[in-house]
């Protein structure tokens, strides 16, 4: 069972971290365009800048972040500071991780209800971005799917560290 749940938070955790990465190189290229179209602007031959570049950029890294939070909470990749950790007790260590995991957990999950909220805040109003009149509501959803993921993932990771602080030596596949 725990093998399973660990394959599906890690599967969840690759495929938004994909699809924040893809979001950065749509980022990318699309700022790209939108420079050399601008820099053909004084030849006049009917190329421009991008108009809603500003707008897409922000929907754009707003959701790549929310993206790479599930892989960066699976790997233990957020910021810790380890300066005592060879020092204490194993029991306390794992101890320590639960607390973090579960600090995590509390953190998405208010993430991901405030996001809702304020996406549905938005829908209601109909607020547009001020260049490209984007409808705001759909940023929010970008972010919000990756924020559900990182929700689930951080579950899967007091789950993790629950198993480890009750001794079970399998709670951490070698790969991850």
């Amino acid at each position: 069972m725990y093998a399973r749940l660990f394959r599906i938070a890690e599967a969840l955790a690759r495929g938004m971290a994909y699809l924040g990465g893809a979001a950065l190189l749509v980022i990318v290229v699309l700022t790209c365009v939108s420079i050399v179209g601008r820099a053909l602007v004084p030849l006049d031959i009917g190329i421009g800048p991008i108009r809603a570049i500003y707008d897409l950029t922000e929907i754009g890294m707003a959701a790549a972040v929310f993206a790479f939070l599930p892989l960066c909470q699976l790997r233990r990749g957020h910021a810790s500071v380890d300066l005592f950790k060879p020092l204490y007790p194993t029991v306390l260590n794992r101890l320590l991780d639960l607390l973090f995991d579960a600090g995590m957990l509390f953190i998405a999950v208010i993430g991901a209800w405030r996001l809702t909220l304020g996406m549905l805040d938005k829908l209601r109003y109909g607020e547009t971005t001020l260049i490209a009149q984007i409808p705001v509501w759909q940023g929010y959803a970008a972010s919000l799917l990756g924020a559900v993921v990182f929700a689930l993932v951080a579950g899967f990771c007091v789950l993790r560290s629950l198993r480890t602080l009750g001794g079970k030596t399998d709670a951490e596949p070698e790969h991850v």
